[in-house]
């Protein structure tokens, strides 16, 4: 795999504390909201992330950061809660200085994720949420017995994820990648400790648990795509269904597969990553074309884009409600502000730019 680069800057948060955030690759932007056990500099060689920072910076200028508490951000935390951890994303996207973007949200930050796009729908284009959930787990009505194995594995963070012997992070590794091979999950716990401090650790799980991001989901208006995996230990599918049934018109797709962290080596990560990058590029489609060929007149590009659909000019006469002169006097000025010299040249330019990029409607 080639070597991943990063920029790595500092911001502030509205509280004062510092966040550490990154930038790599090239494209349009995606911003990775932060989730649970992040470090910038150890996730480029980890055996479980860094497979996924290749492919989600592969197209485009990919921005994470680390939350507070973890990685090279400040090891205090505050008062946690979903408006804290949405108004750290606040800062960093800020500080990156991107107006529009597309934003990404796995585990607990797709709750994170979600509530930032129904706040600033202007900023976000489109939405992807993998192994997301919007009720943490005390939310969700849980039994006796549940609250009781929750405060347990909370007891077991506090007490051992900082010791040099790692079965007490092996539990939570076992849960995350059930399917992990005995080296993966000796880089998860690597990972795990090296992240955070024990006290922030239970500190940020205590506080997933309490998240709730509901009343959020309805009020999402950009295309939103939901991954799920059939048999998370960590996220239970139904959250996930819950998820999508909530944001309007939102595409949702169950992965085969129990690990909560996609591993590089098994098909439900090839299939996740086909359907980011189709998802994200079908997104990025109209901005591309809205921004191609700056010279054209809107007739032009009205016209440019059924020629890019492959239709004649009598076609695009009877659907304009044109004369075939009109558009034959048209298509001249739009072949020369292309660049082109034939039908076929202008289709695939146009093509490239992002027109025919969707089905034509059956009354166009």
């Amino acid at each position: 795999m080639p070597e991943l680069k990063q920029a790595i800057r500092f911001c502030r948060a509205d509280d004062g504390l510092r966040l550490a955030y990154s930038t790599m690759g090239k494209g349009p932007p995606l911003v990775r909201a932060a989730h649970y056990l992040t470090h910038l500099e150890y996730d480029l060689r980890n055996l479980l992330w860094r497979p996924w920072l290749a492919e989600l910076s592969r197209h485009h200028t990919l921005v994470r950061y680390d939350p507070r508490g973890c990685g090279l951000s400040d090891r205090e935390t505050g008062h946690l809660t979903l408006d804290r951890w949405v108004a750290d994303l606040e800062a960093v996207v800020d500080a990156a200085g991107f107006e529009r973007f597309a934003l990404f949200g796995a585990s607990q930050s797709g709750a994170i994720a979600i509530t930032y796009a129904a706040r600033h729908p202007e900023r976000v284009t489109c939405l992807v949420i993998y192994g997301g959930f919007l009720r943490g787990a005390m939310r969700r009505n849980p039994t006796p017995d549940q609250v009781r194995q929750w405060q347990m594995m909370l007891g077991l963070v506090e007490l051992g994820w900082g010791q040099d012997n790692p079965a007490f992070r092996q539990m939570f590794s076992s849960l995350l990648i059930p399917g992990g091979t005995p080296e993966q999950m000796r880089s998860l716990n690597e990972l795990e400790r090296a992240c955070t401090t024990p006290e922030c650790a239970a500190r940020i799980l205590a506080s997933i648990h309490e998240m709730d991001a509901t009343d959020f989901a309805p009020r999402v208006a950009c295309p939103t795509l939901v991954v799920n995996a059939r048999g998370d230990l960590r996220v239970p599918l139904e959250e996930g269904r819950l998820l999508a049934a909530l944001v309007p018109g939102a595409r949702f797709v169950q992965l085969d597969t129990d690990n909560h962290i996609l591993l590089e080596t098994e098909p439900a990560f090839v299939r996740f990553i086909a359907e980011v990058h189709e998802f994200l590029a079908a997104g990025e489609a109209p901005r591309r074309r809205d921004a191609a060929f700056p010279d054209l007149t809107p007739r032009e590009r009205e016209i440019l884009e059924l020629v890019a659909h492959g239709l004649d000019n009598e076609v695009i006469a009877a659907r304009l409600g044109l004369s075939g002169k009109t558009v034959r006097n048209h298509i001249t000025p739009i072949f020369d502000k292309l660049g082109v010299t034939t039908r076929a040249q202008a289709i695939v330019r146009a093509r490239e730019a992002g027109f025919a990029g969707e089905p034509l409607d059956a009354g166009r």
